[in-house]
């Protein structure tokens, strides 16, 4: 499955874009976030895509998790999140 990494510059729409067809194609999606202005991007896309997958007849949940990535050596905690249909 393919992770979709997103960041506080990342569009909305292109990001919704991307999780509505990784969850039609693979059946659910991971998005990867760090920092608040990413998961700020992220939770927007969340709602848009909701709505795309919604006119297909899929209503999806997330899941959120805390995952730990090394850095050049440095440690950074990232938030994941799964989604995947209700």
């Amino acid at each position: 499955m393919s992770l979709i990494k997103v960041s506080s510059q990342s569009r909305t729409a292109s990001i919704a874009g991307a999780i509505a067809g990784t969850v039609r194609d693979e059946g659910k999606a991971e998005i990867q976030s760090i920092g608040a202005g990413s998961i700020n991007q992220t939770m927007k896309a969340m709602v848009l895509a909701r709505g795309y997958l919604k006119e297909d007849g899929i209503d999806v949940i997330c899941y959120p998790e805390f995952v730990d990535l090394d850095f050049d050596g440095r440690e950074v905690t990232a938030i994941k999140l799964i989604v995947e249909p209700r």
